[in-house]
Parts: C-alpha cells; structure tokens; sequence
C-alpha cells in the first residue's frame, strides 16, 4: 500500500534506516505500486503487489546503504 508520509513507513524502518534511506524506500514502494499493479507485470506472478512493492522498495535501498555492525550506512561513491 502507497505511503503518503514517512511517519506511515513501519516502525522498524522508522527506528533503524537512515531518513534519506526512509525517503528511497517510500518513493520506490509508491512508484512500484503503481507499476506492478497487473499480476502480470510483476516477475513472480504468485507475489502479492504489497510484496512486490517491499522487494523493489529494499532493493532500491540497498544500491545506496550497506548494513554494518547492525545500522544502516551509506555506500562510499
């Protein structure tokens, strides 16, 4: 489901990512949610399109932060 706000983002996000982090998360699970809204568009057609929104949204998150000693760090250029 779309996020309009960061303060809607899940708890464990809000606590332990970073808020730009927060702020890749949210734009990328809104604008996936829109993309995948058809089964078939989405790479494994079993997945719900909340699942398929989280998965585009991590892994949007993961280009720009590493998690080290259990925090969230952005990678060096």
């Amino acid at each position: 489901m779309p996020y309009s706000l960061l303060d809607e983002l899940p708890e464990s996000m809000k606590q332990n990512l970073p808020r730009y982090a927060q702020e890749i998360y949210q734009a990328a699970d809104n604008n996936a949610w829109e993309e995948y809204a058809d089964p078939s568009d989405r790479r494994d057609q079993e997945d719900t399109r909340e699942e398929t929104a989280h998965k585009v949204a991590w892994s949007a998150v993961k280009k720009t932060y590493d998690r080290k000693d259990g925090r969230w760090v952005r990678k060096s250029a």
